[in-house]
């Protein structure tokens, strides 16, 4: 960890109810193009639980959708003291991505224990043999993005890593002078990896200067700050906590504002073939 690392905050979801008082009026909304889940749909009665893990509540954020997203699911999952799995994941073809924003954790990957701590990543490779468990005093909150590794013949899988935000150094985007940065876990170009999860800061008055429009499925969880963020045709606020999902070509953009740092955890598919279909399939 560098010495001159700045300190990270993580949103955490604090689940409850809101009183019978408090207005219903809030941000969500769901689009052919977007959704945009606020914080405060993160309620105790929106959680489920999941086979072969105990004591663990698990909040849905994406999921594949004829139509919509399809390739990937998020979970922001919270784990009770003395819970978890070790049985965790059921399809042997998934790869997976986790990322701690409270609480401590371990991960027992191949065998090896690894505590993680907030800001921890592991990459999980398809396949590999893991499981989770809470052994702290205090309940442990992580994302879990998991994905269908897309084999192709002749390139290898990649393998399983885990390490922390504090060790990666961002890279700024060119012309930006550090105001829009990216903390990349993988190198971009290694088309082993069919997805990137990374981190996105934008520094206060940060933005993306034109509509982003591409073939790249998204997931973005606010981490920090609030910004204004372009959803194809609409200008949506959105803060730590929110969770915004866009399917492939929907224009984004965003300004940063507040006196934080904006920061975003950045799903994406990527370095696959386009799957052709229609009526000339066969």
């Amino acid at each position: 960890m560098s010495a001159n690392a700045p300190h990270r905050t993580y949103h955490v979801p604090a689940g409850g109810l809101p009183g019978q008082r408090e207005l219903t009026t809030d941000r969500a909304r769901f689009t052919t193009a977007y959704a945009v889940i606020p914080k405060g749909t993160m309620r105790d009665i929106t959680t489920q639980g999941l086979p072969h893990w105990e004591d663990t509540r698990v909040w849905v954020l994406a999921r594949p959708l004829t139509g919509f997203a399809e390739t990937f699911s998020q979970y922001l999952v919270e784990i009770a003291p003395g819970g978890g799995s070790d049985d965790p994941e059921s399809d042997p073809g998934a790869e997976a991505v986790l990322f701690v924003v409270g609480g401590e954790l371990t991960l027992t990957l191949a065998g090896e224990e690894h505590v993680l701590a907030p800001g921890g990543y592991a990459f999980l490779a398809p396949g590999a043999s893991w499981t989770l468990r809470n052994t702290g005093g205090d309940a442990a909150s992580f994302h879990w993005v998991r994905k269908r590794y897309e084999k192709v013949e002749g390139v290898e899988a990649p393998d399983s890593f885990v390490t922390n935000e504090q060790d990666v150094e961002p890279t700024a985007m060119a012309g930006t002078d550090g105001a829009w940065a990216t903390s990349r876990f993988v190198d971009p170009l290694d088309v082993r990896h069919d997805m990137h999860v990374t981190i996105v800061t934008f520094a206060p008055g940060g933005a993306i200067p034109f509509p982003e429009t591409h073939v790249m499925e998204h997931g973005l969880f606010v981490l920090e700050g609030k910004a204004v963020y372009l959803l194809n045709e609409d200008w949506v606020e959105v803060e730590a906590g929110d969770f915004m999902w866009l399917r492939a070509f929907c224009p984004q953009a965003c300004y940063a504002g507040g006196p934080d740092s904006f920061r975003y955890l950045l799903y994406k598919d990527m370095h696959r073939h386009s799957r052709l279909g229609g009526v000339l399939a066969g």
